[in-house]
């Protein structure tokens, strides 16, 4: 979820709020009602939350955020997402604008106007991207047919990867990372999950913090198994860690697991959730109300689930004595929207089990970003490790 539709939960509940002091404890109930639904819902299309004022084939001026504000490399979409430039570091910047190095053009045309920030850099599937061989293929799971993208290794090979990417996102977010693990000599697959924009929805339509999308992943992993695969190493980013996780506390081919990298990676949805109501000044009961809406069976419908959720079975540092499989945990001091305590905490419980990379400047889920060496490094020295 961007930054954006927090605060606009955060702003909604506070409106609900404004009404407690005359019902008391059902304008607080409600609040949380509104929060928690707007954790669980699927977002809609990104916002044109910047303007292009300038560009040409070296340069894009931008109107200053804090995504375009922040040194590394990312993409840039128009506001119909019809055409794409990928931009580099930082040329110059003044109080309202930025200057970005134009790295290149992928497709279509950006000129000046509304346009849409891309942090995952690239916009097209690896075979365009990155110009490996990518082939389009159909996973048939328990919730339907779920897109993915498979790209095989350069040579014959039993070891494959599945990535999943994080709330919100698209399955372009686990781009960046293939071309690493096609020259560490495994095979990549990238899937879909239930209430993707291109995938199934679920029963309800809401986002279970990983406690059902799981199943689509290990739909995902038999589909490999059945293509051959013997060992399977499992990346993910943001919800799509808090996903990976459950597949390994799960998933009966939990063993075909050699170990998961993850990247910002949600540990603890509590946390998650105190972090972002503090960030929208939500009183600490309306907060944690939204929390026990989500897992209440009597109040659930006001969350808009289907099933209670237990917010409990997502903290991976009260946990943390049931992992089992080596983890690469890469994470950033700067990153506002999920907190790096769990992710230091989690290293810090088991040292046997994680290996922690800590970042200074880079924000939610933009690490490769800012530093694409570093973070390919880690990720082939750990996969490598598992061979």
């Amino acid at each position: 979820m961007s930054r954006a539709r927090w605060r606009a939960a955060g702003r909604v509940a506070g409106g609900v709020l404004g009404t407690a002091a005359v019902l008391g404890g059902l304008g607080s109930l409600g609040a949380a009602s509104v929060f928690a639904r707007r954790v669980l819902t699927p977002p809609d299309e990104m916002p044109t939350d910047l303007e292009v004022l300038e560009i040409d084939h070296s340069t894009v001026t931008l109107t200053r955020s804090v995504d375009t504000e922040v040194m590394g490399c990312y993409g840039l979409w128009d506001a119909e997402r019809t055409g794409h430039v990928r931009m580099g570091q930082i040329r110059a910047m003044t109080r309202s604008t930025v200057t970005r190095e134009v790295l290149g053009a992928d497709f279509g045309v950006v000129g000046t106007g509304p346009a849409r920030f891309n942090q995952y850099y690239f916009a097209e599937p690896p075979g365009e991207a990155l110009g490996l061989p990518t082939e389009e293929v159909t996973i048939g799971a328990e919730i339907g047919e779920l897109p993915a993208w498979s790209v095989p290794a350069e040579s014959p090979t039993d070891r494959w990867a599945v990535l999943v990417h994080g709330r919100g996102a698209l399955r372009l977010e686990c781009v960046r990372a293939v071309r690493a693990l096609h020259e560490a000599g495994l095979h990549v697959l990238i899937p879909a999950y239930r209430n993707d924009a291109d995938a199934p929805r679920g029963v309800d339509g809401r986002y279970t913090l990983g406690l059902s999308e799981w199943r689509d992943i290990d739909d995902a992993i038999r589909y490999a198994v059945r293509q051959g695969a013997r060992t399977v190493t499992l990346g993910g980013w943001s919800m799509g860690g808090a996903i990976c996780l459950q597949v390994l506390a799960q998933s009966d081919l939990a063993g075909r697991v050699d170990g998961v990298f993850l990247d910002c990676p949600v540990l603890d949805w509590g946390d998650v959730l105190r972090h972002h109501g503090h960030v929208n000044n939500l009183p600490r009961p309306v907060t944690w109300m939204a929390r026990a809406v989500m897992g209440s069976n009597r109040l659930r419908s006001l969350a808009g689930v289907s099933e209670p959720l237990d917010v409990a079975q997502t903290d991976w540092v009260r946990r943390a004595d049931e992992l089992t499989h080596p983890m690469l945990v890469m994470h950033s001091v700067a990153d506002d929207f999920v907190p790096i305590g769990p992710a230091r905490a989690i290293a810090e419980a088991r040292p046997d089990l994680v290996t922690f990379e800590e970042w200074a400047v880079a924000r939610h889920c933009r690490l490769w970003n800012t530093d694409s060496a570093r973070w390919e490094s880690a990720v082939t020295d750990f996969v490598s490790g598992l061979g």
